[in-house]
């Protein structure tokens, strides 16, 4: 498997498989670190939430690739818990879930760029949602550090009907505003994934990018996104 929307894609799950620990339910308190961003920006509204996705253009510039294309385009948050095998860390191995963002949100947006067919070398996900108040969004990337932290050092199992994948997961970091935390897929020649969450007024958005040997591709995207979304509420 190359890519990680792959995993879910008409998905009917068999029993999976439980790898290790990684129990219990963690709440956070969030709390916004100094930062770039200002505390007092005017909320967002749906409308503007277009113009702050990255392009297909940006993100293959980004990431050093000719050939991305966007594959998934959609305005919902998706429903993985029942193919990881923690579901307390599924905010670690999948992006815009619906345990991860709970019944608040006003919109989403959310698309997945990549090459085309199986075997491709980049992998990207964007994800925006809206909170009616600026609170909310910083609770919930508050409760995803505390899961992401929490989650670190775990292996996490996911099964679906083309096979059953291992993903390490490694320790959660926090620089700044945003979160960030790297897994890599078992026996995938390096195939691993950084993912990276913060908000910006009352929107919070997640950032993931895959490669062979990823590096800070996540970080970069959610930095241009929170740089859009700051002017946008101005």
């Amino acid at each position: 498997m190359r890519t990680l929307r792959a995993v879910v894609s008409g998905m009917v799950v068999a029993a999976l498989l439980l790898l290790t620990g990684c129990t219990g339910v963690v709440t956070g308190t969030a709390q916004r670190p100094a930062g770039a961003v200002p505390d007092d920006l005017p909320p967002l509204r749906e409308s503007q939430l277009e113009p702050l996705l990255l392009s297909v253009d940006d993100l293959n510039e980004m990431v050093n690739s000719l050939t991305m294309v966007l594959v998934s385009d959609v305005e919902e948050l998706q429903d993985n818990a029942h193919v990881v095998s923690d579901p307390d860390c599924l905010g670690s191995i999948y992006s815009a879930e619906k345990d991860v963002y709970g019944t608040g949100s006003t919109a989403v947006r959310d698309q997945v760029i990549r090459e085309p067919g199986d075997d491709n070398e980049h992998w990207a996900e964007q994800t925006l949602v809206l909170y009616p108040s600026a609170a909310e969004a910083r609770d919930i990337v508050g409760e995803s550090e505390s899961k992401w932290t929490e989650c670190g050092g775990f292996s996490v199992a996911v099964d679906d009907p083309q096979g059953s994948y291992i993903w390490q997961v490694e320790d959660a970091r926090s620089e700044g505003d945003v979160i960030t935390q790297v897994v890599a897929q078992e026996d995938a020649d390096g195939w691993d994934c950084q993912h990276a969450m913060t908000s910006v007024s009352n929107l919070v958005v997640e950032t993931r990018a895959c490669a062979f040997g990823i590096g800070d591709d996540a970080e970069k995207m959610a930095a241009e996104i929170v740089d859009r979304a700051a002017k946008a509420a101005k």
